[in-house]
């Protein structure tokens, strides 16, 4: 006897803006932003939100003459926000510039948020991008049924941003096929968009800039033009210049990534990530940090944001495994899956940085108990 079921009907669940599991830069800090933009007395160009002053205070930190506090969104030379944020003002495009890790990605959400209001104006740059992602592309339903008219054009985020007189955003800009790249030029040189289909074109209005970022690792992947670069200023971002100040990066994006998967503060985890961000150091610099010896350095980049993932895997074992205290254990076996990414060539050189120098640092001795637990 076969049984018949009443398919049940589920209504998804209206979830509060604030659960968002990582919300938009503008969203996050809206207070933030609310507050400069209610004090900002300077100069603003065209459709921005706050004066460049006050964008650059709101990526670097301070605090505003009503005692109201800034949280630093980025550490590092206070010159090349200035650069960066002064570019936008101008026609030239922004291009950010380093190695993985440099939060090339997280300076430009910022910008945008702090300029535009709105840092969701993304193309996502990946070997398979296809010119609609950065022009425009057709809903072929009404492309079919009507012809190729305004109505079934699907603007992109570049396309949007130029007729509202945003910031647009590209995202790893060289994994891009070279001839998507160029599609930018006459973009950026002729600030128009041509829609040849409609024998029309977008126009960009005052406020249109656009952010792209690149890795300096894939060179030789898709070079950019040299007609497509001189539409650039490039700025570069340096990993952090010291121990301290990486440390403080990790220690306040593990607590704003901490606090938003309600994970406890760790009481003492200050030891622990200056131990982690010394290690990456060390082993990124081929050297130790007394200069003394030399190191061999592994496949991977050791970036600030590993850094990042290994003190938050860190502290969610220690949250829910262990005594909510971030010890040696919990950090052990992220940085081994951090720095081992070539099974033979990266463990050779891990091994041999275990055991001549985390076996020899003093006060040490549990990280390295710790590594080889986790290493064996």
């Amino acid at each position: 006897m076969s049984v018949s079921v009443e398919p049940t009907t589920v209504e998804p669940k209206q979830f509060e803006q604030g659960e968002a599991l990582r919300p938009h830069a503008e969203e996050a800090f809206a207070g933030e932003l609310a507050a400069l933009a209610a004090q900002d007395d300077r100069p603003r160009p065209a459709r921005w939100k706050l004066s460049p002053w006050a964008v650059a205070t709101y990526l670097l930190g301070g605090t505003l003459p009503d005692g109201t506090v800034i949280t630093p969104k980025y550490v590092g030379p206070r010159r090349l926000v200035e650069v960066a944020v002064t570019t936008l003002a101008t026609d030239r495009a922004l291009l950010l510039l380093g190695v993985p890790g440099t939060a090339k990605t997280w300076v430009s959400e910022h910008l945008a948020a702090a300029v535009s209001g709105d840092s969701t104006l993304l193309v996502q740059g990946t070997a398979g991008t296809p010119e609609e992602a950065i022009r425009y592309g057709w809903n072929y339903a009404q492309l079919l049924a009507n012809g190729p008219s305004r109505d079934a054009l699907v603007p992109s985020p570049v396309m949007r941003a130029m007729a509202e007189g945003m910031t647009a955003r590209v995202e790893e800009l060289t994994r891009i096929p070279a001839d998507v790249q160029d599609t930018l030029i006459t973009i950026l040189s002729e600030k128009t968009l041509p829609i040849p289909e409609l024998g029309s074109e977008v126009q960009a209005v005052r406020g249109f800039n656009l952010i792209a970022t690149a890795n300096d690792r894939d060179r030789g992947v898709n070079d950019l033009s040299s007609a497509l670069r001189r539409r650039f200023n490039t700025v570069v971002l340096p990993l952090p210049e010291s121990v301290e100040a990486e440390v403080d990066i990790v220690s306040r994006r593990v607590d704003q990534i901490g606090r938003s998967l309600d994970l406890p503060a760790a009481p003492d985890g200050i030891a622990e990530i200056r131990r982690v961000v010394t290690v990456f150091r060390e082993l990124r610099d081929g050297v130790t940090s007394d200069g003394r010896t030399k190191l061999k350095s592994p496949s991977g980049t050791l970036s600030t944001a590993e850094a990042i993932s290994v003190v938050t895997g860190g502290l969610a074992l220690a949250a829910h495994f262990g005594d909510g205290v971030l010890r040696a254990a919990d950090v052990a076996a992220g940085i081994l899956g951090a720095v081992v990414r070539d099974p033979a060539a990266d463990r050779v050189v891990w091994q041999e940085y275990l055991e001549a120098v985390v076996r020899e640092r003093d006060g040490w001795k549990d990280l390295y108990r710790a590594c080889r637990e986790v290493s064996a």
